[in-house]
C-alpha cells in the first residue's frame, strides 16, 4: 500500500499522508512521493490547486527520524530538500487540511501553503529546538513575517505544541472547521480556486509572493546551519534519547 495517496477530483490533486502506523512520519520515499506528484502537478493543466491532507485523526508526526539519518547529507539532491524547494516553486496554490498532529516539517510546511485549515484536534509543534537543531523551510523568516517576531521566537526558542485555536490567533491557518466536515470543505475551497483563470490565479500567487527569491537564499542559510546542528554532539544526544522513548 503507497504511503501517499493521490486523487485528482474537479481540477485538484488530492495529496494525502498514508503512513497511520506510524503516525504518518515522513520517510524520503514519501518526500520523493510528494515532489514528483507536486511538480507533475504543477505542469498539468488538468489541476489548478492542490490539496495536502492526512488522515482524520492525524496530519503528520513530522520527519521520519531513524530513516531521516540514514541520509545525512543535506545536499540538493536530498528528498527532504527537494521537496522544501519544490513547495517554494509551486506556481499553483496550495491548500492544507489539518487534523491531529502536525509536527515539526507538518508545521513549516504549512508556511508555504495558500490556505490553511484545520478542526479543533490539531495540535503544531515546532520542535527543532528541543533536538539541538535550527528551523527549515524558511520557518525562521516566514514564521516572524506572519505572526511577529516575539510571538515566532515563543513557537521556535521554546518549541512547545499549541493548538488550534492559537493557530487560527497567531493567523497560521485560516480557520477552524468540524471535523467531519473537514476535507470537504478544505476540497471545496480548493475546487473554487481551481475553477478560477489559472493564468490569473497564478499570476496572483506570484504576485504575492515579491520575496521569494529572498526566501530561497534564506532556506539554503538555514540548511546549512542545520548541517552543522545535525552533526554536533549535543543533536546526536538528543535524537538517540527521542528514539530510545518512542
Amino acid at each position: 500500500m503507497s504511503m501517499i495517496k493521490v486523487n485528482d477530483t474537479d481540477g485538484v490533486r488530492i495529496i494525502q499522508f498514508n503512513r497511520l502506523d506510524k503516525l504518518n512520519a515522513i520517510n524520503l520515499e514519501m518526500y520523493r512521493e510528494l515532489t514528483a506528484y507536486l511538480i507533475e502537478g504543477d505542469s498539468n493543466n488538468d489541476i489548478g490547486a492542490f490539496l495536502l491532507c492526512g488522515d482524520k485523526h492525524c496530519f503528520t508526526a513530522g520527519n521520519d527520524i531513524a530513516d531521516f539519518l540514514n541520509v545525512p547529507n543535506l545536499d540538493a539532491e536530498h528528498p527532504a530538500i527537494e521537496f522544501l524547494f519544490c513547495l517554494l516553486g509551486l506556481k499553483k496554490p496550495l491548500i492544507a487540511a489539518v487534523s491531529g498532529p502536525a509536527i515539526g516539517i507538518g508545521t513549516t510546511m504549512l508556511l508555504h501553503c495558500d490556505l490553511v485549515y484545520a478542526d479543533a484536534s490539531a495540535q503544531f509543534q515546532l520542535p527543532f529546538i528541543n533536538l539541538a537543531l535550527v528551523p527549515e523551510a524558511g520557518a525562521s523568516m516566514l514564521l516572524p513575517q506572519l505572526v511577529g517576531y516575539t510571538r515566532a521566537a515563543e513557537l521556535l526558542l521554546t518549541g512547545e505544541p499549541f493548538s488550534a485555536m492559537q493557530a487560527r490567533g497567531y493567523r497560521l491557518i485560516n480557520d477552524i472547521v468540524e471535523d467531519d466536515e473537514l476535507i470537504e470543505f478544505s476540497l471545496n475551497r480548493a475546487k473554487l480556486i481551481a475553477s478560477k483563470p489559472s493564468a490569473a490565479v497564478q499570476q496572483t500567487k506570484a504576485l504575492m509572493k515579491p520575496w521569494k527569491n529572498h526566501l530561497k537564499q534564506h532556506m539554503q542559510q538555514e540548511l546549512d546551519c542545520f548541517t552543522k546542528c545535525l552533526s554536533s554532539d549535543e543533536a546526536r544526544q538528543r535524537f538517540q534519547q527521542f528514539l530510545l522513548h518512542k
